[in-house]
């Protein structure tokens, strides 16, 4: 049987044709797969196992008629890889889709199905406003009672294998990088191979560059977006994901504690944003001189990265400080 490969093809030593991004959408449809699904998602058994009792069921039932347990679903819920996430932003922007990306997608899920469901998508299909209204209800109902309340723990774990990835390319270029993505992935003549199961097709990706998405929730594999208008994306496996990636954030704190000592273990885990000196001192409750003297310690560990933003010295976690955490978690 011939192999199929999806090829994103890029343009020749272009290191900006690759950006990195986090899909919350692809971590929330992946969470809803592996409820319906959950012998094939062991590492999230412990994240089930504390949240389940907690989701509205009729909400779930939405986005389990239109995610199912395998195969497509639509892609306007994984379009938006981004850095910052408001869940409420992202139920607006799914009650707006445009009509025909809506019946595009939709039409996709209806050839797919049958039976009963077949007739609820149809139903979606026909009254597009209160189906668009209903996604985005449950989208956000989902999110609030499954995601949320592990989202600080699932988005460490991402920018950890973003920010080591970074570095790869940095130490060994793109094609090494591309490599250690996942067994299906390989770099091929400038292009990003993807072996599939069902169709081949060559996405050229010039112009438009190609996006790469860590996932904890859909560590089963490698998933692709090729169709315009959404940008080619790559989602694929984020690295150290273990069965107790959902554990709470005081343990976590307690172990990092143990290496770096209080203090400076809440210093580093609040560093996924920037903030000054002054704004460390007061999340942490300490003096000024004392925050001053954390922040040092950690920067001359190579933890922390120190920048002047006009009159502000805004300090962030390095990579290798991301890679830390990720390694706790």
């Amino acid at each position: 049987m011939d192999r199929k490969f999806v090829d994103f093809q890029l343009a020749p030593d272009d290191l900006t044709a690759i950006r990195f991004g986090i899909s919350p959408g692809h971590e929330l449809c992946h969470a809803v797969r592996a409820m319906l699904r959950p012998d094939e998602y062991p590492l999230q058994w412990g994240w089930m196992r504390a949240t389940r009792g907690a989701i509205p069921r009729d909400d779930f039932e939405v986005l389990a008629l239109l995610i199912r347990d395998e195969g497509y679903f639509p892609d306007f819920l994984t379009t938006t890889p981004t850095w910052e996430l408001t869940p409420e932003a992202e139920a607006a922007r799914l009650r707006d889709i445009d009509d025909e990306r809506f019946e595009v997608d939709m039409t996709k899920v209806l050839v797919r199905t049958d039976g009963s469901r077949r007739a609820a998508v149809q139903r979606m299909l026909e009254q597009p406003d209160r189906a668009r209204a209903m996604i985005a209800e449950a989208w956000l109902s989902v999110w609030n009672s499954g995601i949320a309340p592990v989202w600080t723990q699932l988005e460490r774990l991402l920018r950890a294998d973003i920010a080591v990835r970074s570095r790869r390319i940095a130490e060994s270029g793109i094609g090494a990088m591309i490599q250690g993505l996942h067994d299906r992935v390989a770099w091929s003549d400038g292009a990003v191979r993807v072996t599939m199961r069902i169709w081949s097709e060559v996405v050229d990706c010039r112009g438009s560059g190609l996006v790469l998405v860590p996932s904890v929730m859909g560590a089963t594999g490698c998933f692709v977006l090729t169709e315009p208008p959404a940008q080619p994306t790559l989602f694929y496996p984020a690295q150290g994901v273990t069965a107790t990636w959902a554990r709470d954030p005081a343990d976590v704190a307690s172990a990092l504690g143990a290496l770096l000592g209080p203090a400076r273990a809440r210093i580093l885990l609040d560093a996924h944003e920037p903030r000054t000196t002054s704004q460390v001192a007061r999340d942490t409750a300490l003096a000024l001189s004392t925050a001053s003297h954390h922040l040092t310690v950690l920067r001359d560990a190579g933890l922390v990265a120190s920048a002047r933003d006009g009159a502000r010295v805004l300090h962030r976690r390095t990579p290798l400080g991301e890679a830390m955490v990720g390694a706790v978690l």
